[in-house]
């Protein structure tokens, strides 16, 4: 397999504003049944918690890709095979990460949850300020933590 390249910005933009890109986002469960959230600093979503995620490469396996994006999301390895596949799920916001105007993002997400024996330290990338574990009924009720986290708990 070739090794995963990312398409240019200027062409990523043309991407985005025609096609939905195709992701993963990752639900970990701590022992006590919390989730990892982190606040994110780029669009869509900024400034919300949210699951770690990442947008599949071209050419690049699901194992593959869920990989990269738990490494580089949160520091942690694990399998693909340790993971329960939750299902498809469609995100839409109204803006996109190049914050320019007059198209906004489409994502079909594969939802994975992973429930972890400890609660792990966790690696953050530029892409979150912090990050926390939430008690699902806290993160359920909480406003500054995106819908399209809540609908992986509900």
């Amino acid at each position: 397999m070739p090794a995963l390249t990312f398409i240019p910005p200027a062409d990523f933009s043309h991407v985005v504003r025609f096609t939905p890109l195709v992701s993963i986002d990752l639900i970990l469960r701590d022992p006590e049944g919390a989730v990892l959230v982190g606040l994110r600093t780029n669009e869509p979503a900024k400034g919300f918690w949210f699951v770690p995620g990442g947008r599949i490469g071209k050419d690049e396996r699901l194992a593959d890709a869920f990989a990269r994006i738990l490494g580089v999301e949160t520091g942690l390895s694990i399998p693909i095979s340790q993971a329960r596949l939750l299902g498809a799920y469609e995100h839409f916001y109204d803006t996109n990460r190049f914050c320019e105007p007059g198209y906004g993002t489409h994502y079909v997400v594969l939802g994975y949850e992973m429930n972890l024996e400890s609660r792990p330290d966790i690696a953050l990338n530029e892409q979150h300020s912090r990050v926390q574990w939430m008690a699902v009924p806290e993160l359920l009720a909480a406003p500054d933590v995106h819908e399209n986290t809540k609908a992986y708990l509900r």
